[in-house]
């Protein structure tokens, strides 16, 4: 019989969900650190069977929560992309997502919420090449029956696109579409140069970071937040900037992170001017290329739309990693158990709103900053 165990070292926590199927940055010990520092605090459990290696694992994040006109006292719990195992195996899922229930409960929390990378199809329903995966169906049901819902709130991306790099240099030039190949070659001729950057480069990563959010309506934190999110991956060796010049000056960077065999882009960032010379497909390549020397397999474009059609928002930047190779993967998302019904109605009703009242702020934050 499996049991939930406390991990509290780094180093044996990281090398124990790296072995693990789906071990994801979002689960390492130092993504649980990032979150301490920001409200959160983090727990990491493994489930093992006497004498025998983990068979799962899932860093949980909780946070207090202070909800105007209802009071303080309550808790939220959250593991972000996990927890890790084989989902296919009924035999570990049942027992583990049943006592991350019974955790949730025993602290009476409104309610966990979790969004493993569990796959339920490649590609667009409907397009030729569209899969759907057999055991999508039945972890929902699963899910379904001990308690566990759908949730309406998606913190991850849902979908994402990923490329599988193993295949040599030529090769996946090859596989990219011919108008993502030509951009690459474009960047080069018009003099965009790409160079690694480091701790010293955080100020104009966030400079550049900031005027993205404002160009294309996003929201995002204040500088120290970042200091710590792309500084502290760096330090460790999990993440590299890369930044696109054109005479010498920034015009566009991105932030690539690595766990495992995954690198991950997680931000990009871009100055209005220079666009036209295409350092945003250049900047990919090189970030791929840097991938494959740490020896990654995969590649992850970090979101795709949640509707799959031309009408989304996020449409135009599915094109834009879809050019690269990449193939879209379809999850079954986040999905909530509900320990207090009321509470949890009422916090699903409440925090949209304040949500709102945070964009408007950071909005205005950031542009002051910019100032």
């Amino acid at each position: 019989m499996m049991k939930p165990t406390l991990i509290h070292e780094a180093e044996t926590w990281n090398r124990m969900i790296t072995n693990l199927p789906g071990g994801h940055l979002l689960q390492s010990w130092e993504w649980g650190d990032l979150k301490e520092k920001y409200g959160w605090r983090a727990e990491r459990w493994i489930w093992a069977k006497e004498g025998s290696k983990p068979s799962a694992a899932a860093q949980i994040l909780s946070r207090a929560l202070h909800l105007p006109g209802i009071g303080t006292g309550f808790e939220i719990l959250y593991c972000p992309r996990g927890p890790i195992l084989d989902w296919s195996d009924e035999t570990i899922r049942r027992p583990v997502v049943s006592d991350l229930a019974v955790m949730a409960k025993q602290r009476g929390a409104i309610s966990i919420k979790i969004d493993p990378h569990v796959i339920v199809g490649y590609s667009i329903p409907g397009e030729s090449d569209a899969v759907n995966t057999t055991s999508g169906q039945s972890i929902t049901e699963d899910l379904l029956e001990i308690g566990w819902r759908e949730s309406n709130e998606q913190i991850q991306f849902r979908n994402t696109l990923v490329l599988d790099i193993q295949d040599s240099e030529e090769a996946l030039l090859a596989g990219m579409k011919q108008k993502t190949r030509y951009n690459i070659r474009l960047a080069r001729r018009r003099e965009i140069d790409v160079r690694p950057g480091g701790m010293e480069d955080l100020d104009v990563l966030y400079q550049m970071y900031a005027e993205t959010s404002l160009r294309d309506g996003f929201v995002i934190r204040k500088p120290e937040y970042y200091q710590d999110a792309w500084g502290s991956f760096i330090h460790a060796g999990l993440a590299q900037p890369f930044i696109a010049t054109f005479d010498g000056e920034p015009v566009a960077a991105l932030i690539a992170f690595r766990f495992g065999e995954v690198a991950t882009f997680l931000y990009g960032m871009s100055r209005t001017a220079h666009r036209e010379k295409m350092p945003n497909h250049l900047l990919q390549w090189e970030a791929i290329r840097w991938a494959k020397e740490q020896g990654c397999i995969v590649y992850d474009f970090w979101g795709s739309p949640d509707r799959l059609e031309p009408g989304d928002p996020m449409w135009g930047v599915y094109r834009f990693k879809q050019g690269f190779g990449a193939r879209l993967v379809r999850t079954i998302g986040a999905w909530d158990f509900p320990v207090r019904g009321t509470m949890y109605w009422l916090y699903n009703i409440v925090k949209p709103w304040l949500m709102s009242v945070l964009r408007t702020r950071g909005h205005a934050q950031t542009r002051a900053l910019l100032e």
